[in-house]
């Protein structure tokens, strides 16, 4: 068995080594690549279907050409006259503060107050209720020229003199229970932290300014205004699917009933920590197209899903505090100045309330283009925001058009980096088209390269 192994392997091997001495020729022409079978694959550019020539300069040119001549005229004539009583409002309210110091009427009633109390809590509370009062006597035939005679002169008031004047008790009220209530807390910052008084009073005003943002949609705007859900439909269906899309935590839309004051056209959505609601002006839904409410509120829910509250909260407060520190260094002087003719001679004392308050409206005049500047950028941002969560450049074109009965759609650079608390309507008008211009070619927009 043992030779019958060693000659099978053997004859093995002289069959194997023949084959694998073959050149390396042979394997190459037995085992090399052959080329795959092709199909000839035509190709060929796909026809652009949107319109790449489309101008948004002269698309924004064709809307502001749509308000010319004598309303045109109407609306510059309107809002460039709110500049100059801008001033008016600032010199005729430091001219009552002069008469109330100058004439020592406010330290009498300073001393007039000592002899009711001597509470020093009392005695602020008791001031700030006479002086609020006579300072809003004062101030009327002012307000009400505003108020009502010039809204009524250029076609946007709604109301009678008797329920404009309701109005105006309603606003008088809330200043008057504010002041009582928070400017003996002021004063008692004054007294108690000296010399850094102006830090605690800003934080004062910051917690009350947010306290205002949190409360006024729920208890203050329906002081003035009735309130009541919209009826169901397409549009509400709509208004709350954009909601939803955004992570807007609402149920429900409300209507307000502005039109009682005004023909104004706008909406709203508020609030903060879970008081977040949805207010539809019934003259946008009366005036404005479906397309055009949707347009204003996708703008507004833009506000809330960026948090703009939050924001201007914050440089609000960064404003106040300065402003803080503004009006104690300049009381400090004013006293140092006049304070005997006054009869004002510290902070404390209650009768400087006058030149405190005249103060702090010097400085709110002097940073208006700040604060201007604060919001007109949010609300810049909001504009973005809604078209791209609408996409209806069309709609917010023609609805910023029905704001210029009174708001100027054309000012100069300066003049809307100074006196615009919104982007001018030429501004918002442009930056729809720009966005128009680059979805063009986008399913839904494809066919409205022309402006109607």
């Amino acid at each position: 068995m043992f030779w019958h192994r060693i000659a099978a392997l053997l004859l093995f091997i002289s069959l194997t080594i023949p084959a694998m001495a073959q050149p390396a020729a042979d394997a190459t022409v037995q085992l090399g690549p052959r080329a795959a079978p092709t199909t000839h694959v035509q190709v060929g550019a796909l026809p652009y279907m949107g319109t790449p020539a489309f101008d948004a300069t002269k698309a924004t040119d064709r809307y502001l050409a749509r308000v010319s001549g004598a309303a045109r005229a109407k609306s510059n004539a309107y809002f460039e006259g709110g500049y100059w009583l801008q001033l008016v409002d600032l010199i005729y309210g430091l001219a009552v503060a002069g008469l109330l110091l100058t004439l020592q009427i406010s330290s009498r009633v300073s001393d007039w107050v000592e002899q009711r109390t001597h509470s020093r809590t009392g005695q602020v509370m008791l001031y700030v209720a006479v002086y609020v009062p006579l300072t809003a006597a004062a101030m009327f035939p002012l307000t009400v020229y505003e108020g009502f005679f010039r809204e009524h002169a250029y076609g946007l008031s709604n109301q009678n003199f008797w329920q404009w004047l309701g109005d105006f008790g309603i606003g008088f009220g809330l200043s008057f229970l504010t002041m009582v209530l928070l400017l003996p807390v002021l004063y008692a910052a004054i007294r108690r932290a000296r010399e850094s008084w102006w830090v605690w009073g800003a934080g004062l005003f910051i917690a009350f300014n947010i306290l205002t943002v949190v409360i006024w949609p729920i208890f203050i705007a329906p002081l003035y205004n009735h309130y009541s859900p919209l009826p169901a439909g397409p549009l509400k269906s709509q208004i709350l699917s954009l909601a939803r899309a955004n992570a807007v935590p609402v149920d429900n839309v409300w209507l307000v009933d502005a039109s009682r004051q005004s023909n104004r056209v706008s909406a709203n959505v508020s609030g903060l920590f879970g008081t977040a609601r949805i207010s539809l002006n019934d003259n946008l839904l009366k005036q404005g197209t479906p397309d055009e409410v949707l347009a204003v509120l996708g703008h507004e829910m833009g506000h809330y899903v960026m948090d703009h509250a939050t924001r201007e909260l914050l440089l609000t407060a960064l404003v106040i505090l300065v402003g803080f520190a503004f009006v104690n260094r300049a009381f400090l002087l004013a006293c140092d100045w006049f304070g005997g003719q006054w009869q004002v001679r510290r902070l404390s004392d209650v009768a400087g309330l006058p030149l405190l308050i005249a103060l702090a409206n010097i400085y709110m005049f002097l940073v208006t283009p700040v604060t201007n500047t604060i919001s007109r950028t949010t609300e810049y941002q909001a504009d973005i925001f809604g078209l791209d969560a609408v996409r209806k450049p069309d709609a917010f074109a023609t609805v910023m058009l029905k704001l210029s009965s009174y708001r100027k759609l054309e000012p100069g650079k300066w003049e809307e980096a100074i006196f615009y608390d919104h982007p001018s309507g030429r501004t918002r008008i442009e930056a729809a088209m720009r966005w128009k211009k680059e979805h063009i070619a986008d399913p839904d927009l494809r066919d409205t390269a022309q402006i109607p």
